[in-house]
Parts: C-alpha cells; structure tokens; sequence
C-alpha cells in the first residue's frame, strides 16, 4: 500500500510495506531526516521542487499548465529552452496527463524527470571524450 498523503507530515510508506524513515511537510517544506548520499539528495529535491510548484492553482498536489509552465522555466530552462513556448508546455502537459484531469501529478513529474534524465544521459554517452576524436567515439 501507498501512503503519499504528505499534508500532515505523516510517515511515506513505499509499495513493499517498507515504511521510509521520513516525514515531509510542504507547509514548511521540510524533511525530517537528512539525506545521507547523493540520490537521496536527488529524492529529496524532486520532492521538494514539485511541490514549491504544485497548489499555487488549485490543488495542491498537482501540477496546472501554469505550475508546469513555471517549473520547466524555472527549473529546467537550460536544458529546455524551449518552455517559454505554449505549444511546447501544452505538449509536454498532454504528453504526461495521462488520466487526462488536465493536471500533473507527483507520479506524472517523476516520469517527466525519468524521461529527461535518460535523454541527458543518451546524449553525455554519444559525446566524444575529451582526448579522443569524434570518430572513435563512434567505434565504442
């Protein structure tokens, strides 16, 4: 069972019963524990990110094309220039409502930054090393 209701600060319990030994709360956009490595950092970041976006309009858990908007701007504008464009925000929106509430999710967001962080890391392995030329880069 999932227990994502993460209004009252209340323990996150993943899919395997384990129950996570953190507690966040928007409110204060806080953790209860410190991350102790790198990709704990990371969960902790994308969790604290969707909701300093999520619930400027309307609920609070989700993502509006505005939030979405503000998000990739804000947060993603290097690596997506494009996010000042509506028809690009409205494509990424339709892309990842895939309930079609017209709204994005916490589980929406994560399959957005899965889909990004694949694409960056196709595209660092394609790029030649520093010492080598770009035609050897190819014959890896």
């Amino acid at each position: 069972m999932t227990n994502w209701d993460l209004s009252g600060g209340a323990p996150i319990s993943c899919p395997s019963h384990t129950p996570l030994l953190l507690t966040f709360d928007p409110r204060t956009d806080s953790m209860s524990k410190e991350p102790s490595s790198n990709l704990e950092s990371a969960m902790q970041m994308l969790i604290k990110t969707f909701h300093k976006y999520s619930g400027k309009e309307g609920d609070k858990y989700t993502l509006s094309r505005g939030e979405l908007r503000e998000l990739l701007t804000e947060e993603l504008g290097n690596y997506l220039g494009s996010a000042q464009d509506k028809d690009a925000v409205e494509k990424v929106m339709n892309d990842l409502d895939s309930n079609n509430d017209g709204e994005v999710d916490f589980t929406e967001f994560i399959i957005l930054m899965g889909a990004l962080t694949v694409a960056c890391n196709d595209f660092f392995l394609e790029m030649p090393k520093k010492d080598e030329k770009p035609e050897e880069a190819k014959k890896e």
